[in-house]
């Protein structure tokens, strides 16, 4: 599992599009996933990028609690483009069961009505609760049920996984 090197896969990918002449907007899923949009948009010379905090609309939100509060108040959603019409990349760091992508989802709309929405992430773990899946995908991987992949970024802004035991 190199996150780095999907990481390069992802904005090879949206620097072919950007060259087609392609227009997205680009809005990452808070935090992993708004780390990927900065990098993105910084190494693809983009004005702006959104953040989407899906505190609000996770179905597990009243087991969550104040691990949700705490999430929302450290990283609102954020979306610097007009919605409505707008083609954007939802940009997540891992996908596993979809329920995060469902709640940001509920999260963009609560903003307008996009043209399209596509889904990017770095690692897909493969393990769907719901009907979703990526557009874009760094790497399929395979890891434990028992363990979670974790995104990492030092202090040069560059990307790692980490594998940790589920306190679930």
């Amino acid at each position: 599992m190199n996150a780095e090197q999907s990481y390069l896969k992802l904005l090879e990918t949206l620097s072919q599009r950007k060259k087609a002449g392609d227009s997205f907007e680009l809005a990452g899923l808070a935090m992993g996933g708004a780390w990927i949009a900065e990098r993105l948009a910084t190494d693809l010379n983009l004005s702006h990028f959104g953040v989407i905090n899906v505190a609000f609309h996770r179905d597990d939100y009243a087991e969550k609690g104040m691990t949700a509060l705490r999430t929302a108040s450290t990283m609102s959603t954020h979306l610097p483009f007009d919605v409505n019409g707008a083609n954007v990349i939802l940009i997540d760091d891992v996908l596993l069961t979809g329920r995060t992508v469902r709640a940001a989802l509920n999260e963009l709309f609560d903003f307008g009505r996009p043209a399209q929405v596509e889904l990017m992430v770095l690692a897909d773990r493969e393990n769907r609760e719901l009907p979703i899946s990526a557009d874009f995908v760094g790497e399929q991987v395979s890891v434990p049920d028992n363990q979670i992949l974790v995104l990492e970024k030092d202090n040069a802004g560059k990307f790692s996984f980490q594998l940790e035991g589920r306190t679930e």
